[in-house]
């Protein structure tokens, strides 16, 4: 009588190996950057597409901030910076919120979606007599977007080594 023999399946070893079981967020930290998008994405396109004159009531603090600079710092052309600078500034909570809600949605498929947005934005300007897009604008918005999701995704990772 012969012995059975062995399939491929039967002959490797079977490893056991203990693993922690996958931390699920919360239901609210999941719900959390969704449900802030709507009232985000509102206020931005509020302040970027209001008449110049009533959007300065609330980006007035860039007008403040440069000539608090301009007081101080002679000869230096701050507001163009300043302005930039609040442009990013104003999209990196759109990365944040997207990448944190979005957590399998790459970064820079998010960037994409931040460019679109910044193209729709500058597009209805071309229409508002006190509003004038700029290049630099799609430039520092996309920015910020891209900003935003990369600081989600490293902190992500560096959460996840722990």
């Amino acid at each position: 009588m012969t012995a059975p023999t062995r399939t491929p399946e039967r002959q490797r070893a079977r490893v056991y190996a203990w693993a922690p079981p996958a931390r699920r967020r919360p239901p609210v930290m999941r719900l959390l950057p969704n449900l802030l998008l709507g009232p985000y994405a509102l206020s931005v396109f509020l302040i970027t597409l209001l008449p110049a004159s009533q959007a300065a009531k609330v980006t007035g603090v860039v007008d403040t901030l440069a000539g608090w600079i301009d007081a101080r710092v002679p000869q230096v052309q701050s507001y163009a910076l300043l302005e930039f600078l609040a442009n990013v500034a104003l999209f990196v909570p759109l990365g944040v919120l997207l990448r944190w809600g979005w957590p399998r949605v790459p970064w820079w498929m998010i960037t994409l979606i931040g460019l679109a947005m910044t193209l729709t934005i500058e597009s209805v300007q071309t229409m508002l007599p006190s509003r004038f897009p700029t290049i630099s604008d799609i430039v520092a918005n996309t920015a910020g977007t891209a900003l935003g999701a990369m600081l989600v995704a490293v902190l992500l990772a560096m959460f996840r080594r722990r």
